[in-house]
């Protein structure tokens, strides 16, 4: 099953790519297909896993062992990251067949959205650190062209510059990877584990922790590597949004780091201080930055940068209520900022702008994006009883119990500063008067609304995912798979002799 993972997405491409161009209906069939398979098989593996009594499965491509073979390894976090991946997809995917229309050549968009997919379902089940990288550039190549794809003026110039900071990305984790097979011997993550826990701690490790930190960093689009993403997402078409800001740099930037940090390099006191300082800054200036915005898709990118910050702070506090709290606003963040996306691209589809300033009283003409609209601002600001409000809350309380005070402060004003800038968003964009020009303005097609309520009812029951029964499912396993450590190694090479 998990190779389906990749294989999957990879054919549905091939296949678009040569029966595209003669239907017009097909791509948009084999995309939502391809998109429900793989959110089936994503719930069926979480079960599977549960009745594993290691809680590991190791498949060996090709039946070849490692080091000579790929190994794709799933445990908790695999999991939790193969569902939100997969069902924040199809969701999307749904919006595209209405969306996308406006594009010619649709059948070359969904070519480019499932290679994307195959690459970030890669990354998560790569056992193999250089495979990651591989996967990660095929997830990687396949978002520049997603990025360019209106190939209007402003996205060819957001594009250049996200593929050099991009390559500049890769180039450090690419070179961190060579430090860590000349001096281990190995690509296998749980041998590189094993093998650097015989050495010590040295000057090497030190190196490649901060070469994976920076270059992890900018795929994430942490600050101070975060200046790409302000022009890369509101350039891109709304889904490509959507995926960039609520899966991408997820998948290639915090999943990374916490797989190599807890699970292979190991951390100490100094790199979790490293990561709650540079979450509180991402927080505090991804939002001042996002109020001053009157681009509504740049707003969103700014507040993509605040809310990385939470996840980052969360993952500095190693504890497991810190852990919960990060994976279960990671999980949150896919879906609101995913849902507020595709909210910006309706206005847009509807309007024909961006500019907050030249909306105002959409709500009259476009309730259904104004009402979603409104769930995921309050899902996104903490508002209870939405998603956001739980985990932001968790992180808030997992700081005040390890002690770091300063920092559940700091988690309180970014909390205030997202309502802040949100609320100027519903200002200007739905309420107030309706303008003269946008008194004929309809909703927008029906599939594109489907997509809008799921998302906006997943973000206003999202707190159910911490029903035990559904927690310990899910959540639980994945922050257990963390909080091992280094033990994850030997958790592998008991499977993999």
């Amino acid at each position: 099953m998990p190779a389906l993972f990749v294989a999957i997405p990879l054919g549905v491409a091939f296949l678009t790519s040569l029966v595209g161009k003669y239907t017009k209906t097909l791509p948009d069939i084999l995309a939502q297909a391809a998109g429900i398979v793989n959110v089936i098989l994503s719930c069926t593996l979480t079960v599977l896993l549960s009745r594993v009594p290691s809680g590991v499965i190791v498949y060996k491509v090709g039946g070849w062992d490692a080091p000579f073979g790929i190994n794709l390894v799933v445990d908790g976090l695999t999991v939790f990251m193969l569902v939100t991946i997969n069902l924040v997809a199809c969701i999307i995917a749904l919006f595209c067949i209405n969306y996308m229309e406006k594009y010619t050549s649709k059948w070359k968009f969904y070519t480019l959205f499932l290679l994307m997919l195959a690459g970030m379902n890669g990354v998560v089940l790569s056992g193999d650190i250089f495979n990651l990288f591989v996967f990660l550039e095929i997830a990687s190549v396949a978002s520049f062209g997603l990025v360019a794809y209106g190939v209007e003026a402003e996205e060819l110039e957001a594009t250049f510059k996200y593929i050099v900071m991009s390559g500049v990305a890769s180039l450090f984790i690419l070179l961190g990877i060579a430090f860590l097979y000349s001096y281990t011997s190995t690509l296998t993550m749980a041998d590189i584990a094993a093998s650097l826990q015989g050495k010590g701690v040295n000057n090497v490790v030190i190196f490649v922790s901060v070469l994976f930190i920076m270059g992890f960093g900018l795929k994430a689009a942490i600050v101070p590597f975060h200046s790409w993403l302000p022009d890369a997402h509101p350039s891109a078409p709304a889904p490509v949004s959507a995926l960039l800001s609520g899966l991408l740099i997820k998948t290639l930037g915090i999943y990374a780091l916490l797989r190599i940090f807890y699970n292979i390099l190991g951390l100490d006191q100094m790199l979790l201080n490293i990561f709650m300082f540079l979450g509180g800054l991402s927080i505090i200036i991804g939002a001042l930055l996002a109020l001053g915005q009157r681009d509504f898709k740049r707003l969103l990118a700014y507040s993509s940068i605040n809310q990385i910050g939470y996840i980052l702070l969360a993952i500095g506090l190693h504890s497991p209520l810190g852990l919960l709290g990060g994976l279960f606003h990671l999980f949150n963040h896919s879906f609101f900022k995913s849902l507020l996306f595709l909210n910006s691209g309706a206005v847009e589809y509807a309007t024909g702008t961006r500019d907050l300033e030249e909306m105002g009283g959409l709500r009259q003409r476009m309730p259904v994006t104004a009402n979603t609209s409104l769930i995921g601002s309050m899902a996104i600001s903490g508002i209870p009883p939405f998603n956001g409000f739980f985990s932001k809350i968790i992180i808030i309380v997992a700081c005040i119990q390890e002690g770091h005070i300063g920092y559940g402060l700091v988690a309180v004003a970014g909390s205030i500063l997202t309502l802040a800038y949100f609320a100027k968003l519903q200002k200007y964009a739905f309420l107030g008067k309706l303008k003269e020009k946008y008194s004929q303005l309809k909703e927008v097609p029906f599939f594109m609304q489907c997509s809008m309520l799921i998302l906006a009812c997943i973000c206003l029951m999202g707190g159910l995912v911490m029903i035990p029964a559904i927690k310990n499912y899910f959540l639980q396993p994945a922050v257990d798979a963390l909080m091992r450590g280094l033990d994850y190694k030997n958790l592998i090479l008991a499977v993999v002799p």
